[in-house]
């Protein structure tokens, strides 16, 4: 799942799993009663105590008021609902109009404080939660928030909602509603120790207003909500504005405090990236995430920068990275050959593209935990090795004896290497040059694909990839849709390759089933893109998510990173380990930036 704030604005990701503390409750028996506490932590204790006033990453006393612009790179948008495969979403409805059980602080590994839940219970053996709601909690329309409405978002989330949920959720066995602001979550497996921090994560939506709606239809008429904003004045797929609420029944709470201070936060569409830059550039928007490098070492220059009117930084974060990549769909049959999945890798040259286009700003990426301790490196040993070990007879060999690592260049062009490679694994596979094309043996069909785009200053990275590919007799054609076509086709598996970014938190755990669980194979929205259909990496995933502690998790994840990467599903592009913003001088952030980064709902208008 995503926040739409700016921490996941930064890198299509948040954090999905919240963390609780063992040490504030007294040691109990298996199944026996619980007392509330008003945090958890997954690991280890929460940092903040009962009653803590704010983060520390925030100013409590940031002034409220002005009105924060911001661009959104698309063709619009169609919906309200972001909680449907249907329809394209504005940004920031998550965030902004829906409160959630527990709130996740952004300097912790992962915890997780009472919100509209004041306190929670859960037994030494995690078997249920209850949560116990906050008699202040309040919808938009002045309407207390109950354990019902909670059971009602529950139930319609995992039974109408995006398929996300279902698997998130799967293992609760019975939900039950013990009093008005009473409500416990039973659970089927108690080795998913995950269950009651997750269910802290849940948006909770007011019972009555869906009472006469229709859930699974996307739709432009504002919900009700809890958070800190209500949906205001919006143009249908160009413009959204969000406005403060200002007797926010939360905004005085430890995880409030200090954050959320402009009165109206507006996004403004654009269709091109080039236009959304100018018009940051003029004045029309105050605050910016820079994701081109060519941008970022050539267009932040002129009088406004001289006169330090507009100020750039680049600020270090210590989140992991996920994996940027091209993508391969396994599901079509031209990729279900891990030897052809890996001679595609030879031809893509990270050097090159650092150096000519990237203005030496990237690392490559080797995990899909990048920049985090749960990435794999060198051989597997140890307590990994005895993980893989289990599996040894399904595992292919390289996993023990071969150390991952995406082919290299020299940079100056030269693939003389990468080719020969490349050329010898696709004759393992069949594969032969006839006529100056790369043609199977067998079926005489020529190795071909599609790569699948949105963003045209992207053609510019496939293109070099696809004449490289051409060398080898490889036909590869570059289609460019708009947001809202990609975005269709990405839901429904209707592509051969794309461009994603595959995040993760410092805690993974039952999202992982979302990203690469057989059983989402076939699941229309689902973000098993590549199309992984493994009974180990099932195995490895259910692993994950029943670790009884930090350091066997940090070894499971590294053995499923490490049975990931030898699938070669994608070809791993670069990451960077710091935030690229640029804002105008009246807006000022606090002193310090928390481990997970920049996120401008932290920030204020200087009056």
């Amino acid at each position: 799942m995503t926040k739409t704030r700016t921490a996941s604005y930064l890198t299509s990701f948040c954090s999905l799993v919240l963390l609780v503390s063992a040490a504030s409750v007294p040691v109990q028996a298996a199944g026996s009663e619980a007392e509330p506490r008003h945090a958890i932590a997954m690991h280890g204790d929460p940092k903040y105590s009962e009653g803590f006033s704010h983060f520390d990453y925030v100013n409590p006393d940031a002034p409220k008021g002005g009105t924060l612009r911001m661009a959104v790179v698309a063709n619009g948008y169609d919906s309200f609902n972001p909680f449907v495969v249907r329809g394209v979403p504005a940004s920031g409805v998550t965030g902004y109009v829906y409160d959630t059980l527990l709130e996740s602080s952004d300097d912790e590994p992962f915890s997780a404080y009472g919100l509209i839940a004041e306190s929670l219970e859960t037994p030494k053996d995690r078997s249920y939660v209850t949560f116990n709601l906050r008699k202040e909690a309040r919808f938009h329309d002045g309407k207390p928030i109950t354990a019902d409405d909670v059971k009602f978002s529950f139930d319609i989330l995992t039974t109408e909602g995006h398929p996300f949920y279902r698997n998130y959720y799967a293992d609760v066995s019975k939900v039950t509603v013990e009093g008005e602001r009473r409500v416990r979550f039973d659970f089927s497996d108690t080795s998913n120790r995950e269950l009651p921090l997750i269910l802290g994560q849940m948006p909770i939506m007011p019972a009555d207003y869906w009472e006469d709606r229709e859930f699974g239809r996307s739709g432009l008429t504002p919900p009700v909500g809890s958070g800190p904003y209500e949906i205001g004045d919006f143009e249908a797929g160009r413009s959204v504005t969000f406005e403060r609420v200002e007797d926010y029944w939360a905004q005085n709470l430890g995880p409030r405090k200090g954050r959320f201070n402009f009165d109206k936060v507006r996004y403004d569409y654009y269709s091109d990236d080039t236009v959304a830059l100018e018009a940051f550039k003029a004045g029309s928007i105050d605050f910016r995430v820079e994701s081109s490098a060519k941008n970022w070492a050539t267009a932040y220059t002129g009088e406004r920068f001289d006169k330090s009117l507009i100020l750039t930084e680049s600020v270090e974060h210590h989140r992991p990275a996920g994996m940027q990549a091209f993508v391969f769909n396994t599901r079509k049959s031209t990729f279900s050959d891990r030897r052809v999945r890996e001679a595609l890798g030879y031809a893509f040259d990270f050097e090159w593209a650092n150096k000519n286009l990237f203005y030496d700003q990237y690392t490559r990426t080797k995990s899909f935990f990048e920049n985090s301790e749960l990435a794999s490196s060198g051989l597997p040993e140890g307590r990994e090795l005895e993980i893989l070990t289990a599996f040894e007879d399904e595992l292919p060999e390289d996993v023990f004896t071969k150390v991952y690592q995406p082919p290299r260049t020299d940079g100056e062009g030269g693939l003389r290497d990468n080719f020969r490679k490349a050329m010898a694994l696709l004759k393992d596979a069949g594969y032969a040059i006839r006529d100056g094309n790369m043609v199977h043996t067998d079926s005489g069909e020529r190795l071909s694909f599609e790569v699948l785009l949105h963003q045209k200053n992207f053609e510019r990275v496939v293109l070099p990839l696809k004449n490289n590919l051409d060398r080898l007799g490889i036909d590869v054609s570059i289609r460019l849709v708009d947001t809202n076509q990609y975005v269709q086709r990405v839901r429904q598996f209707d592509y051969d390759v794309v461009t994603q970014v595959l995040p993760q938190s410092d805690s993974p755990g039952n999202e992982q089933r979302e990203f690469w669980h057989s059983s989402n194979i076939n699941a229309n929205g689902s973000r098993n893109y590549m199309g992984v259909n493994d009974p180990v990496v099932d195995a490895l995933i259910d692993k994950v998510i029943q670790a009884p502690d930090r350091e066997e998790l940090v070894y499971r994840v590294r053995a499923l990173d490490r049975v990931l990467l030898h699938g070669h599903y994608v070809i791993p592009q670069w990451y960077l380990p710091s935030d690229r913003i640029a804002y105008w001088a009246y807006l000022k952030r606090p002193a310090s930036t928390p481990k997970n980064g920049v996120d401008v709902d932290n920030w204020w208008l200087q009056l």
